[in-house]
């Protein structure tokens, strides 16, 4: 943890799923209730073609650290689930019939369970003068939605998602782009995520800190070889907030402190 300590960040970037919120909570059951939707427009047993292409072990009820759906933007997600439903007999046209018919997305309000207090958490960083962005695979309506919904908008600088147009993860557009948009220099930036493609597109861009989380869908052994520092959780990161804050106190007395009135 020293590394995280002793890092001065400037910007934080917050990957969401698997690191603001539980990532097998939103999207682990958003595949069992799309091959449910699936079956009932199509009449085929969708469920477990589907799980197995999307890479979610539907015994365990655990999303895959190396499957589609953990970085995976929706529109490819959409044109994987197609080509589900052509393996299963169907042409491309009434595949992707079936798709737009039983299509659906998570609820990004009712799904989202916090891995801590973001609203405190983001509050604390930003009293330390620390820019907050995210960076998602997930698209930005429901991102905003759950923005919204956590009340943490004030606090952030800026975002960047799956559908704005941007080099996806593991490449370092995101990163690039929202440092560019805040004006600092990725090394002062620090990147909080839970997946190898996060911590790529964060060591590609030239961040300062790459931190893992072990919150998410990929364990210790995945995240190690990139990244600087691995915590269980984003709730970690509000001692981080506190020592910045413990820091800045004291170093404020010291500042106020006159030798020449000194008794």
């Amino acid at each position: 943890m020293d590394k995280l300590d002793k890092f001065k960040a400037h910007a934080i970037i917050f990957d969401k799923d698997g690191t603001l919120i539980d990532f097998d909570a939103m999207w682990g059951g958003w595949v069992v209730y799309l091959a449910e939707q699936l079956h009932l427009v199509s009449g085929l047993n969708v469920r477990e073609p589907l799980c197995i292409a999307m890479g979610y072990d539907d015994e365990n009820k655990k999303v895959l650290a190396h499957g589609k759906l953990a970085a995976t933007p929706m529109h490819l997600l959409y044109r994987l689930t197609v080509e589900v439903m052509q393996s299963l007999g169907l042409n491309a046209e009434k595949a992707e019939k079936a798709v737009e018919a039983g299509w659906c997305i998570p609820d990004p309000v009712i799904s989202a369970k916090q891995f801590t207090d973001t609203r405190a958490l983001f509050g604390q960083l930003h009293s330390q003068g620390i820019k907050i962005a995210i960076a998602t695979t997930d698209d930005r309506a429901p991102t905003q939605a759950m923005i919204e919904a956590f009340d943490i908008e004030e606090y952030l600088s800026t975002m960047v998602c799956a559908d704005d147009g941007i080099k996806a993860k593991p490449a370092p557009d995101m990163v690039l782009t929202i440092c560019e948009r805040i004006q600092v220099d990725p090394a002062r930036v620090m990147v909080v995520g839970d997946t190898t493609a996060d911590l790529k597109m964060a060591r590609a861009a030239g961040a300062g800190l790459v931190v893992g989380v072990l919150s998410g869908v990929s364990s210790a052994r995945d995240l190690a070889e990139y990244a600087d520092v691995l915590i269980e959780s984003v709730d970690e990161i509000h001692a981080y907030a506190h020592a910045l804050a413990d820091h800045g106190a004291s170093s404020h007395t010291q500042t106020d402190f006159n030798p020449d009135f000194a008794f």
